[in-house]
């Protein structure tokens, strides 16, 4: 039987290699391929790779990318999903090595810095995206004398970069998930909480090595490695050793201060000086804030209506690549992904670059999950939404009528020694083999409802369905017999008990916006203070945006904890100045209470389209 077995799986193999070689024979016919050093005005020399179509019939414009990931093994544009609309279209596509990683010259630097424009000499990735373009007008033939920039994350961070003090040849940037603020709400920090694993693991994977490296774990289950490195301080002392520049970046700077607020685009951006679309995935586990920060703050500036915002169902990424009909268990009902590279990428550049098509692009399109259907809007967030505030109320109940109790609470104890975890474990290294972390935000959160340590609050089941689209946020009003607490907030759609859509996702609960606060800085980021044991204080949780509909028959809830590992570091709930210096012993359990009374009526504030 074994042979017989095995025949149907060499005959697919042989199929995929056969369709890659002729794939790769048909790129290679239609594109010549160029792997060449362009020279920077300060001598470094950054590896870049060109495809040039053979058989073009007009001068053609170039897109490109800039990225610290290695360009040497990029398909040929035909070939990527991501760029195969664009490649039909007809450019020159052009991808970089920044300085310092693979095989370009110089010194990597995370998020570099914007230079000095007093200093003539001085370099930055923007000053880098200038020289390149600068050669590539001057050294490929048959071009039209108009560029376009492109990438998701990273990449997408140094198409803004381009787009600060552009080349006057570059004309229009489509960012995806750039990170704005690292210490606000992007890769490393949120609201002054450390993203721990994520933080740990991509510094050394980006600076261990001149090429992605990843940290080489001795436990499958992660939730167990970090619990037993114990207090940060232990990072340098036992494993880095003072050597990843971003490791001791994290460690010297806890708090907002000028190093994070100078790497920011909150101090970047200004008035729009090309086209730009903004692009972000609602479930994006590493960069949904960035790029819709970013809209957020050129819009300030865009007076020729130069910068558009696009939100699908993705987590990060997932527009480049798949249909995008679903994200983890989470169905949509349309090809999501697929319909932004064709309708909304590549007409994008075709506009801008080569003068085809009307121009009219919405100022905001947003896939409304829910509802399952792209909207757009004249602005972001919507005029036309309503605030309405959604209060705690006793025996778990969650209520759009405020509460009139004199005195009513809840509370949990949290222990550090055993924090939630974030995702059901094991928990994989982030980008380890089987890793799970590209949907976890999609995950039914019943692995930690009804734990001791993780509060819920619901509705009862709509009589009509509720759009929430727009801004929130949750208030808080709450105590702690420590001196420091965490506050983890998740809104969740509950689906009802009886599916038959889809039975297997009867009672699922799918958490639909979330983040977290430190509590130290609920005043200040820039001054944070130990809390009082046992005062109440108000703590805003800024959950950013959603575009949502709760159907009828569903459930809103809420649930709120103060541990999320190891996503996030464990907070020792002893005040120390900085938590990368704790020690072990600094870390205590402290019993933590959310008031749900007339006086303090701990709520989330939606943004609600009326009906």
């Amino acid at each position: 039987m074994r042979p017989i077995l095995l025949k149907p799986v060499l005959v697919w193999i042989l199929t995929l290699i056969v369709t890659f070689t002729y794939a790769q024979t048909r790129s290679e016919t239609r594109y010549d391929r160029q792997e060449v050093l362009i020279t920077m005005r300060d001598g470094i020399r950054l590896n870049t790779v060109i495809f040039t179509p053979k058989t073009a019939r007009e001068p053609l414009p170039f897109l490109f990318r800039r990225t610290p990931y290695g360009v040497s093994k990029a398909p040929f544009p035909d070939q990527s999903s991501y760029t195969n609309h664009m490649a039909d279209e007809g450019y020159i596509f052009v991808a970089q090595d920044i300085r310092g990683r693979y095989k370009s010259e110089g010194t990597f630097e995370m998020q570099r810095f914007s230079r000095d424009p007093a200093n003539p000499k001085a370099i930055d990735e923007s000053t880098d995206t200038y020289d390149t373009i600068e050669w590539l007008l001057k050294n490929s033939p048959n071009n039209n004398g108009k560029v376009g920039m492109y990438g998701t994350s990273y990449d997408g961070w140094t198409s803004v970069m381009g787009a600060i003090d552009p080349h006057p040849a570059l004309k229009a940037i489509s960012e995806h998930a750039s990170p704005a603020d690292m210490w606000i709400g992007d890769d490393f920090h949120h609201q002054g909480a450390f993203r721990l694993s994520y933080g740990f693991e991509y510094a050394f994977m980006e600076e261990a090595a001149k090429t992605d490296t990843l940290f080489p774990f001795n436990t499958y289950d992660t939730y167990d490695w970090y619990l037993k490195l114990g207090s940060l301080a232990n990072v340098n002392k036992k494993h880095f050793l003072g050597k990843l520049p971003s490791w001791n970046d994290f460690a010297k700077h806890p708090n907002y201060d000028q190093f994070w607020q100078k790497q920011s685009l909150i101090t970047r951006l200004g008035k729009p000086k090309v086209a730009i679309q903004n692009v972000a995935g609602w479930w994006d586990q590493e960069d949904f804030y960035g790029p819709i920060k970013a809209y957020q703050l050129w819009e300030k500036g865009d007076d020729k209506q130069q910068n558009h915002l696009i939100v699908g169902p993705w987590n990060h990424g997932g527009w480049a690549g798949g249909d995008g009909r679903k994200l983890g268990n989470i169905r949509f009902d349309t090809t999501t992904s697929s319909t932004f590279r064709q309708y909304m990428l590549a007409p994008w550049f075709s506009y801008h670059l080569k003068g085809k098509g009307d121009g009219k692009f919405a100022e905001v399109t947003s896939f409304q999950t829910g509802s399952n259907q792209w909207k757009t809007y004249t602005q972001w967030p919507p005029a036309e939404a309503v605030k309405r505030n959604l209060y705690f109320r006793a025996n778990g109940q969650l209520s759009f009528e405020k509460p009139t109790d004199a005195a009513g609470a809840d509370r949990y104890v949290s222990d550090p020694a055993h924090p939630v975890p974030y995702r059901p474990r094991p928990i994989e290294e982030t980008y380890g083999p089987g890793s799970r972390w590209y949907a976890w935000l999609t995950e039914d959160q019943r692995f930690v409802h009804n734990r001791p340590d993780v509060l819920a609050w619901q509705t009862e089941p709509l009589t009509e369905d509720v759009a929430v689209t727009g801004t929130l946020l949750a208030r808080l009003f709450a105590a702690t017999t420590g001196s420091d607490a965490d506050w983890v907030v998740k809104l969740i759609d509950v689906y009802p008990e009886n599916y038959p859509k889809e039975p297997k996702m009867a009672g699922y609960q799918f958490m639909v916006a979330n983040d977290v606060l430190r509590g130290r800085f609920h005043r200040s980021f820039e001054k944070p203070q130990a809390l009082q044991p046992n005062k109440t204080e108000t703590f805003t949780v800024d959950l950013h945006s959603l575009d949502h509909v709760f159907r009828k028959g569903h459930r809103i809830m809420v649930q709120v904890q103060s541990t999320w590992f190891p996503l996030i570091d464990r907070n020792p709930q002893r005040y120390v100045p900085n938590i990368f210096e704790a020690s072990d012993a600094d870390f205590q359990q402290a019993t933590h209470t959310i008031f749900r009374s007339a006086a303090f009526p701990s709520h989330l504030e939606l943004s609600v389209l009326p009906r």
